[in-house]
């Protein structure tokens, strides 16, 4: 579309719309913008748009609304967007802020997410391919249990209880916490699991001879490894937090008969990983997928908005807002972009 006055058209077509949820016409547009032409040049133009496939006529003798590809025109042509109030940002900082696990954070997140923008929110664990291990603690829970704990430099805990042999006290408990320290802290997942796939683990010749023999029982040194891959298997697990679904049923009459597939795929975290996973594809700092642009039939009504976070911190992955195509596109990237930005932010520092 080269005509400027029609994308201005389009634009105040697109603006209304989200507002009211009422086809736009050619009067409304000349009262509530100032596009300084007359109603039948407007009417043209909305003509010529409609042709090209950018609006359409949902009923004889209604006003238009944008199509899909409307909708997109709309969004690459977004030349500035509305900064967040102050409100909004404290808001962000007030709930997200704080000495908190990931998963708290990530729900947290989620939360402020939906609310700043009344639509569904979802958010990815981090991926943890570049993370390395800061700190493995043990603690002792009785004479033949241990509890091991995973901290990440990424933020992520995971905890296991393994069970020991008799009469492990407490500088049995911290000489095996060292000895396992020495071996897995600073060291990228990635390469945990690469080892454990190619040797299990396991030290051998005038290593294993040489370490064992003045470290903890060698048996109890492998349970306490075997615990650790298991822990950083767990951080690879894809999983998924979402908020604000019940924004969903106040949009239910746009979504008609596409409300059960979308509420359907919800359950089915895997549909939506896929759809966040083929977003980062798009190498944008935000990416919007619109309508038909969504790959997976369920969100053929939809939109997703979704941005990635936690890239400098050697954990990536992405957070997302999902709600109807009639969505205040500006307003909804601006607040992605920002929470990202600040989680992001947390993870660096932590």
């Amino acid at each position: 579309m080269n005509d400027s006055r029609r994308a201005q058209v389009l634009r105040a077509i697109v603006e209304d719309f989200v507002a009211t949820n009422e086809p736009v016409g050619s009067k409304a547009i000349v009262q509530r913008h100032t596009l300084g032409v007359s109603p039948a040049t407007i009417r043209n133009d909305m003509a010529q748009l409609e042709q090209d496939g950018y609006i359409a006529q949902p009923h004889t003798s209604a006003g238009r609304i944008p199509t899909d590809l409307g909708y997109r025109m709309f969004v690459d042509r977004i030349d500035e967007f509305k900064p967040l109030t102050q409100a909004e940002r404290r808001a962000i900082f007030q709930l997200i802020d704080g000495d908190v696990e990931l998963d708290e954070m990530l729900d947290r997140t989620v939360r402020v997410l939906s609310g700043l923008t009344h639509q569904v929110a979802l958010i990815q664990y981090p991926t943890v391919s570049l993370a390395r291990i800061k700190h493995i603690e043990i603690v002792g829970l009785g004479p033949n249990r241990v509890l091991v704990v995973l901290i990440t430099d990424a933020g992520q805990v995971e905890q296991k209880t393994v069970t020991v042999a008799q009469g492990l006290d407490d500088d049995g408990v911290r000489a095996l916490r060292d000895r396992i320290n020495v071996e897995f802290s600073g060291k990228k997942l990635s390469r945990v699991m690469g080892e454990a796939g190619a040797s299990s683990q396991t030290p051998t010749g005038a290593e294993a001879d040489s370490a064992d023999a003045v470290d903890p029982d060698v048996g109890e040194v492998e349970k306490v490894r075997a615990a650790v891959v298991d822990l950083v298997a767990a951080t690879r697990e894809d999983r998924l937090i979402m908020a604000g679904t019940a924004n969903l049923a106040r949009s239910g009459r746009e979504f008609g008969e596409q409300m059960a597939p979308i509420l359907e795929a919800f359950e089915e975290q895997v549909v939506l990983l896929r759809l966040l996973t083929s977003m980062a594809e798009d190498h944008d700092e935000i990416s919007v997928r619109i309508g038909r642009e969504n790959t997976h039939e369920s969100f053929s009504s939809t939109s997703v908005v979704a941005a990635e976070y936690g890239h400098d911190a050697g954990s990536s992955a992405r957070l997302a807002v999902l709600g109807p195509t009639r969505m205040d596109y500006p307003t909804t990237i601006s607040a992605v972009r920002a929470v990202a930005k600040y989680v992001s932010s947390l993870l660096d520092r932590g």
